[in-house]
């Protein structure tokens, strides 16, 4: 969150100092076509919907048969504690399924890794044909990646820090002699086989799916729907509507990156945006990149802030209404 923030100071400050991107900037903000935030709304939800049924088959091999709206609810509002809390939302979207499901927490666990896995293998996959299609531009933006995100390097241990490493591995070695004196370890080491099992069990399930065809369909389809809604937002501004399918594919590819380093993308998916609509033509200032790339970002959190609080609004009704049935 932090770097987050400090990437949104920095940007804008870059702007501000030279008073012709600034006036740029404000004036793509105020003249953006915001009525494109409909379509981009329903291929948001679209992909998000698609990603519950896609977890939904993940699941099945493991003899559970859950609910899609349970399903949908649990990704929403995960996706919208993530905003606010890095990985917060993956803890929230196991145990809303794990209670409202009955499915064991452990198992779900596992089978949000493989998803994850999969995702990486797409994002990897976008990256390559990104590459294929537009290979100077992804070079170019990958080292200005480099420089956005390098910090400066490690300093060497001082002596404070030694004192307090030193001091927790102490504390750490006393716990587990009092742990083996007092036999709580068996407990603790039956819990742990016990989550490493169920992990384990919902990790394999990719060599178990009964529906190989529509699970794979379906991943292709979340990552075409990201990049319909990335190429129809640069038809919000007049200095990037001229901007094709190719660079859409690059900016999904650095802005997926964006999403990952901050929560919620916040600072980086603009910036990345910006990096790369920069990079496409000369014509395209940074002030407009960054402007585009903000707009992206405000509706992808519009969207799932909306959507995430009638999910948290919907999950206990919906539940009450099944039970009662």
């Amino acid at each position: 969150m932090g770097l987050g923030i400090f990437l949104v100071w920095l940007s804008i400050h870059k702007i501000r100092s030279n008073p012709k991107e600034w006036e740029e900037f404000k004036q793509s903000i105020s003249s953006a076509n915001y009525w494109l935030f409909i379509p981009v709304f329903f291929i948001v939800v679209l992909s998000h919907i698609i990603r519950a049924l896609r977890w939904k088959i993940l699941i099945e091999p493991m003899g559970y048969k859950i609910s899609s709206p349970n399903t949908f609810f649990a990704i929403m509002i995960g996706y919208m504690a993530n905003m606010a809390v890095p990985r917060l939302g993956e803890v929230l979207k196991c145990t809303i399924l794990a209670r409202y499901e009955k499915v064991p927490a452990e198992k779900i666990v596992g089978t949000m890794v493989a998803e994850r896995v999969i995702d990486a293998i797409s994002l990897g996959i976008i990256f390559l044909l990104a590459l294929i299609f537009q290979f100077d531009v992804v070079m170019a933006a990958y080292k200005e990646l480099q420089i956005l995100i390098a910090g400066k390097p490690e300093e060497p241990f001082s002596q404070t820090k030694k004192i307090i490493f030193i001091s927790i591995a102490i504390i750490i070695l006393i716990i587990s002699i009092w742990l083996f004196v007092t036999k709580r370890i068996l407990k603790i080491l039956k819990a742990v086989q016990k989550i490493i099992t169920g992990v384990w069990e919902g990790l394999i399930t990719t060599r178990k799916l009964q529906k190989k065809k529509t699970f794979f369909f379906y991943s292709f389809l979340i990552w075409l729907l990201y990049l319909l809604g990335t190429w129809i937002g640069f038809f919000a501004m007049q200095g990037t509507s001229s901007l094709g399918i190719d660079a859409a594919l690059s900016a999904l590819a650095f802005a997926s990156i964006g999403m990952i380093i901050t929560p919620g993308g916040i600072g980086t998916y603009p910036a990345l945006i910006a990096i790369v609509l920069t990079l496409q033509q000369p014509s395209i200032p940074n002030s407009i990149g960054y402007a585009n790339g903000t707009v992206q970002w405000f509706a992808q959190c519009l969207i799932v802030l909306s959507i995430g609080f009638v999910s948290l609004s919907l999950l206990p009704w919906y539940n009450r209404k099944k039970l009662h049935n």
